[in-house]
């Protein structure tokens, strides 16, 4: 362990890279009046928390997220299993999960069957792979109960902080600051929780904008794990915070849409967006991005760390200027268009695809008629505001054709 601290001292941890000129980490690791200073060997201790987390949501989710969507009245779609047929399931698993025409055509001479039996056999299979609602709330419970604890722990320990009022006192004193126990653990648990959603991201429900997500975690696990190394602990617990105060609205608002409370949803998609424009587009980038890129320099020349520390703030504001983009845009359309067509931010893959007819001479079951009318009717239920966060089609245009 020793020599690994040394390598990394000596190739990736020179102190000026990451601290301000004439500090050094020796600096940084001595104890004053009971505090501590972070050092980057603590953030091993992330690893295993993370593997916690994810034990915890496993028994979370069965335990208590489970009966609460019962109790809600979260319903699953009926979906039509797929017919045993090895070949085909081969196929499936180890080629694609869409074959092109030529592989439908192949597929069916192997199989004996028509290209439209193939293509039912594929879209039957699929929808089989699809989340259902409870598992969606299951994860959305689970995101929920931890955005809301951290943000409630999180202005516990900041609001006597007078970096809270006065973001000057961010850098008073920097680097040489001690930081408190409890922010010691709230950056700990923070980045081993981001670090379970990294590691969890391939089974959860997949989403349109997957690829800003991940690019979101990855950036929020370097922004902490470097800030606490830099010890920008001050100014990282008010990012924390920031992001902390909006999540769980968009997680209840979420649960509520799978239980089909239209209301309830509306309501609470209604509030999150509000403190979600606030916080994203006026708070963190006047206070926070303002504080670390011009306050800072009041205290200390710029160096190769803070440009760093700033640019992974500034990928996260381009994030929130995409998602704001995104609830505007659906915020316009059910306003002004009285609906929303597709989720701007939707379940990607949990988008059940919906039935077509059978060809004549097809066998067709009355279980396979009633899977089509309940995964209609479903989407019906679900028409609220949130459509856009569980990406159910609306059919709107087609409520007179149905009267």
């Amino acid at each position: 362990m020793d020599r690994m601290e040394a390598l990394l001292n000596e190739w990736l941890w020179q102190d000026e890279y990451w601290l301000p000129p004439g500090v050094h980490w020796q600096d940084l690791k001595m104890k004053e009046g009971g505090g501590r200073f972070p050092l980057p060997r603590d953030l091993i201790y992330t690893l295993p928390i993370a593997f916690a987390f994810i034990a915890l949501r496993y028994v979370f989710e069965r335990v208590i997220a489970a009966p609460l969507s019962r109790h809600l009245g979260v319903k699953d779609q009926v979906r039509i299993r797929a017919a045993s047929i090895p070949r085909l399931e081969t196929f499936y698993k180890q080629n694609s999960r869409q074959p092109s025409q030529s592989e439908v055509v192949s597929l069916g001479m192997q199989c004996g069957l028509s290209q439209r039996k193939i293509q039912t056999w594929f879209r039957h299979r699929r929808n089989q792979d699809r989340p259902n609602n409870t598992k969606k709330f299951c994860e959305a419970c689970w995101r929920f109960v931890v955005y809301l604890v951290a943000f409630t722990a999180g202005l516990g320990t900041l609001i006597n902080t007078p970096w809270l009022w006065d973001h000057r006192e961010c850098w008073r004193g920097y680097p040489r600051q001690p930081v408190a126990e409890a922010h010691y653990w709230y950056y700990i648990l923070e980045m081993g929780f981001y670090l379970s959603l990294l590691l969890c991201v391939s089974v959860d429900v997949k989403r349109k904008d997957f690829k800003e997500q991940v690019i979101h975690h990855i950036t929020t696990i370097f922004l902490i794990g470097f800030s606490y190394c830099a010890n920008y602990v001050r100014i990282g617990t008010l990012v924390l915070l920031v992001h902390d105060s909006s999540d769980f609205f968009l997680e209840s608002a979420k649960m509520f849409h799978y239980a089909g409370w239209a209301r309830m949803c509306d309501t609470l998609f209604i509030i999150f967006s509000l403190v979600f424009l606030v916080t994203r587009l006026v708070v963190f980038p006047s206070r926070v991005i303002h504080t670390t890129l011009i306050l800072a320099r009041e205290f200390f020349p710029t160096f190769f760390g803070y440009y760093f520390f700033n640019a992974l703030l500034l990928v996260l504001q381009a994030l929130h200027i995409f998602w704001a983009y995104l609830i505007l845009r659906m915020i316009y359309k059910f306003m002004f268009l009285g609906k929303v067509e597709r989720d701007e931010r939707s379940d990607e893959e949990s988008e059940v695809e919906e039935e077509e007819p059978e060809e004549e001479g097809d066998e067709s079951s009355w279980e396979q008629r009633k899977g089509t009318i309940n995964s209609k009717l479903g989407s019906l239920a679900n028409n609220c505001v949130l459509n856009n966060l569980a990406n159910h089609r609306n059919i709107n245009s087609r409520l007179p054709k149905a009267r």
